[in-house]
């Protein structure tokens, strides 16, 4: 349930964030070029000169296969007076959904040959005990900041997934504020979302209201017509990624190149159709769904302790789900899951039955109890 308040949501952030810089001696924004951390990058900048704590630390763990119009509104960033640069260009490990071969590179590889220069600026050592992306910002807090109280600010937005409000609205992290995650609270590292209850119509209001810089991949992705909320500046090759290379060549050539020549399956990926990557119809020479899910799952995945993930992934979804009204639904997830080698942290599964209209479904199932939200949930069967 929303509980709307007379203070707009601007304001609003404006003040969690000022709450921030009083009670953090050190405050980071994580910046990854996208519209969210555009917005939290200016809404700390406004509070940093207002507190005199110019410049504002910025952090961008660079994973090489970025858009390049990104890297460029990065450098606008990151050489802006007002900030101090942490832009990370080290070695680490990071997933390749376009390819069941050679699903993992390593970012910024020592000696290897990159996308694109190194800045002089960024940091390029890994002296951080890991090389996996998630784990980094909590590696690199706790060795740059091991004596001081500090945060994190993001651009988490909980309108993006009924998992993660109900992450940023029930239990308290810090004090009083539910919005946020403990990064290590024995050293009083801590990240937020000071922007976590905002539409996505607020985040481009914002932009265009304060005439904020922002990355024109937006512009180039509202022109092919991808729909607003699912517009996203990641690395390239990411699971939830992989519909930007169906127009990346038309729209940065020269990263394309550089990208194919990078990393294997992504030259496949960007010539094929989005309905032919993403199948939609059952091939005519199988049974049913589930049919085909099984096959690809013997024929695509090559690595024996992959294939026995998937198939008890499988079998508990299909246990778990077995009267759900159109169960074909969740296992074309499975079989896109499968063709965008998903299947380490299953992540477009994971968005599918997160979903809120399932999540009732499930509490149905359990409770047998009918309300608003029940009654007409399409996955019920009557």
């Amino acid at each position: 349930m929303k509980i709307y308040r007379k203070i707009n949501v601007f304001d609003e952030a404006l003040n969690r964030v000022r709450f921030l810089f009083e009670e953090f001696d050190n405050v980071v924004v994580g910046f990854s070029g996208g519209k969210d951390s555009t917005v939290v990058l200016n809404l700390a900048l406004k509070i940093a000169e207002e507190k005199n704590r110019l410049p504002l630390k910025v952090m961008f763990i660079d994973q090489e296969a970025e858009w390049q119009n990104v890297i460029d509104y990065m450098h606008t960033v990151m050489e802006d007076k007002r900030v101090e640069p942490m832009w990370f260009q080290m070695p680490f490990k990071i997933f390749n959904a376009t390819s069941n071969q050679s699903q993992w590179i390593t970012a910024w590889e020592k000696d290897g040959e990159h996308m694109r220069p190194q800045v002089d600026y960024a940091i390029k050592e890994n002296k951080y005990g890991t090389d996996r992306f998630y784990d980094l910002f909590n590696a690199i807090f706790k060795t740059e900041f091991p004596e001081t109280r500090s945060c994190l600010l993001g651009g988490v937005r909980s309108e993006e997934s009924p998992r993660r409000h109900v992450a940023m609205t029930q239990d308290a992290t810090y004090k009083w504020i539910t919005w946020g995650k403990k990064l290590n609270p024995k050293l009083d590292h801590y990240t937020f979302y000071p922007i976590y209850d905002w539409s996505y119509t607020d985040v481009w209001k914002s932009i265009h209201d304060e005439k904020w810089t922002y990355s024109k991949i937006y512009d180039f992705q509202y022109m092919y017509g991808v729909n607003i909320r699912n517009m996203r500046v990641s690395n390239l090759h990411h699971e939830t990624a992989i519909d930007s290379l169906f127009y990346l060549q038309d729209i940065e050539q020269n990263t394309w190149n550089a990208l194919t020549k990078r990393m294997r399956g992504i030259s496949t990926a960007g010539k094929m159709n989005k309905s032919d990557y993403f199948i939609k119809e059952l091939p005519f020479m199988f049974r049913d769904w589930e049919e085909y899910r099984d096959y690809l799952t013997d024929k695509l995945i090559e690595l024996d302790a992959d294939k026995k993930r998937c198939l008890k992934k499988w079998k508990s979804l299909d246990e778990q789900y077995a009267d759900l009204n159109g169960k074909e639904k969740l296992t074309k997830t499975m079989i896109n899951t499968i063709l965008s080698n998903d299947y380490y942290d299953f992540v477009k599964i994971r968005n599918f039955t997160e979903r809120p209209d399932l999540m009732w479904w499930r509490k149905h199932k359990a409770t047998g109890i009918e309300n608003k939200f029940t009654i007409k949930n399409k996955w019920i069967k009557r």
